[in-house]
């Protein structure tokens, strides 16, 4: 029995059905483009589920009908187009969890079968040859100490053939002729790449290792003439940098390197992606401003750069530049509107769109304002306020909602939950406490390791922010959050009691100690440089893991796991819910059948909408009766 004195059930379940709404209004992203960019393939969610689509890019006159290629009943996570257009290879979540097989197709939806990967091996979807021949997959290392595997694949075949082997290896791209290959290596954080001359078998360091930073975005393509050496690599990297850069450097045959140098930087911005046509002589350059997008292209013989205005939408992603320089076709969305898919042309600089998504209700959608505060060290930090209509005067209920990664970064997308929750007058504050991503290197690596307890300390400055500001009432703010900002919500509640009314957990570790053991081994062995390494840092990981002080968790809590989690095992989930209800604490358990640690399905993310809106419209009432426990026994 529950009793609302500020939180009319009428309310609520208006909210939870806007929510829903706009969990059904789909979205489309992940393009891919046909060499004339006269066709893109992308993933929709129009189904109720990620599927495969193509269409047409038609820039004047009638827009065709997307076409589904169907491939399994199985979410579609990425897909790549060949370069010769002959065949389109995708990255399938088997039953919908964290491991994944790679498929082909043909563009007609022929000759679709599996190439790699199944319920028990997980293999991952690299790039195509620029010749359009072969493509990568990568396997990796399924047991500690078992090295990752990457293979040139023949999409008629299925014939697989050696191509490198390390330890957390990934192919980012190959030479036209496939004599060089550009390699990722280190865990998270310290991730390094080198070029290798696959004629002698010699492997190039592109920068200094050892020097802290990362890069995770390298390609390579001919050098521009006045470079030297045949081709040049270009990269988007933090070692030794304040901020991600575009990185620039030739090599050649024989051993030669040359010196890398800055191509591109900005003081206000991180470089977050970055692409370019098969000749070398165009790249598109993407921005992170403080979460926010700006594009940028760059004649790589001159040096200079085109800033692209027009951008409709406040957050873009997965860019892609055609083969021919002429067209950018990317992902688009904001507060108020899904992921959308508009084409680019590099030359005149007009926008157009590909895809579009259904009519949203017709309510006012909440726009998130930036917000400034300090951690309680001083430390600057930031976030995204989304004010519940109701309450834009005087103070309220309000939750924070801390993101996944940790070097994730909370930005102003399309997100349902958030927009529901403000509809049922609940205020959320989303902050990038530290280790977030987008705000340069020191400030990414501030929560390694022992740096986990200022992160702890972030999580309570922004609630007290939102004391300060007069946002929310102290006694009624929750902590909630998904993957590691799950984490921090059982960490929040069991190191800092008498701080939250109430937590929401989706998908988090509740022990460091067994997610090292459970996890799958390449999502472990990455993991060290964040959170530390489960032999030698053992009492670290014992100390912060909120399991071990369950017991100090008095308020509600609701736990969310996909049943087929198995990069935040759903172990993490049973367990702290078994503690909790063995001290008959109040802990609500919602398991979500066929989902893995991203919630892919429609029905999925609306139960999990509104479990979350009833529940946190609850526990943040006043006055209030709820039941100890309830939901699905672990």
């Amino acid at each position: 029995m529950t009793t609302y004195l500020d939180a009319d059930p009428a309310v609520v379940e208006d909210a939870i059905a806007l929510g829903d709404a706009l969990v059904d209004a789909w979205g489309s992203w992940g393009p891919n483009m046909t060499p004339d960019a006269r066709q893109v393939a992308f993933i929709s969610d129009r189904s109720g589920m990620p599927q495969l689509y193509i269409k047409d890019v038609v820039l004047d006159g009638p827009r065709p009908a997307a076409r589904h290629v169907k491939l399994s009943d199985d979410p579609v996570v990425s897909v790549r187009w060949a370069a010769d257009s002959g065949w389109l290879t995708c990255e399938v979540a088997t039953d919908g969890g964290v491991r994944t097989a790679v498929w082909v197709v043909r563009p007609d939806g022929s000759d679709a079968r599996r190439i790699a990967g199944d319920a028990t091996t997980h293999a991952e979807l690299g790039p195509w040859t620029r010749s359009g021949h072969r493509f990568v997959v990568t396997f990796p290392g399924a047991a500690e100490g078992v090295p990752t595997r990457c293979f040139l694949a023949d999409p008629a075949t299925g014939r697989l053939d050696p191509l490198a082997e390390g330890e957390l290896i990934r192919v980012l791209d190959v030479s036209l002729e496939e004599r060089f290959i550009v390699i990722r290596d280190g865990a998270r954080g310290q991730q390094y790449v080198v070029v290798v001359d696959r004629l002698t078998d010699e492997a190039l360091s592109v920068l200094p290792q050892g020097a802290t930073g990362s890069t995770e975005v390298a390609l390579i393509r001919p050098a521009p003439a006045e470079h030297g050496g045949p081709v040049y690599v270009y990269l988007a990297s933090d070692v030794g940098l304040p901020r991600r850069q575009l990185i620039g450097l030739p090599f050649g045959p024989n051993g030669w390197r040359g010196e890398p140098r800055t191509l591109a930087a900005r003081d206000d911005a991180e470089l977050e992606f970055i692409d370019a046509d098969d000749a070398g002589r165009l790249l598109l350059l993407v921005w992170n401003v403080a979460g926010r997008s700006e594009l940028e292209l760059m004649d790589t013989a001159t040096g200079g750069r085109t800033p692209i205005s027009g951008l409709p939408g406040l957050v873009a992603a997965d860019p892609v530049l055609s083969r021919d320089g002429s067209s950018v076709v990317l992902g688009v969305e904001g507060p108020t509107r899904p992921r959308e898919l508009w084409h680019l042309d590099t030359t005149t600089h007009a926008w157009t769109r590909v895809s579009s998504s259904p009519p949203l209700p017709a309510r006012r959608l909440v726009v998130p304002t930036p917000a400034t505060f300090a951690g309680q060290d001083g430390l600057p930090l930031t976030g995204w306020l989304y004010r519940a209509p109701s309450r834009l005067k005087g103070t309220g209920p309000a939750v924070l909602w801390l993101h996944g990664g940790p070097e994730a970064q909370e930005r102003p997308t399309f997100d349902p939950e958030h927009q529901a929750l403000a509809a049922a007058g609940i205020t959320v504050f989303a902050p990038n406490i530290r280790g977030s991503s987008g705000f340069g290197r020191e400030f990414v690596h501030a929560d390694d390791l022992h740096g986990r307890y200022d992160a702890f300390a972030d999580v309570l400055a922004a609630a007290q922010h939102l004391v300060d500001t007069g946002v929310a009432d102290a006694d009624r703010i929750a902590v909630t959050g998904r993957s590691y900002g799950g984490y921090l919500t059982l960490a929040s509640l069991a190191f800092s009691p008498g701080v939250f009314a109430a937590g929401v957990d989706v998908c988090g570790m509740s022990d460091l100690v067994t997610f090292y053991r459970d996890t799958e081994p390449w999502i472990g062995a990455a993991a060290v440089s964040k959170y530390g390494h489960p032999e030698r840092d053992r009492a670290l990981l014992e100390e912060i893991s909120p399991l071990r002080a369950a017991g100090a968790i008095d308020v509600p809590l609701l736990v969310v796991h996909g049943e087929h989690d198995t990069n935040v095992p759903i172990g993490e989930a049973h367990q702290i819910v078994l503690a909790l209800r063995e001290q008959e604490r109040t802990v609500q358990y919602l398991e979500l059948e066929g989902e893995g640690h991203d919630f892919r399905r429609a029905d999925s993310r609306k139960r999990l909408l509104g479990t979350m809106v009833r529940f946190l419209a609850r526990a943040l009432s006043r006055s209030r009766e709820v039941d100890p426990v309830g939901g699905r026994a672990p």
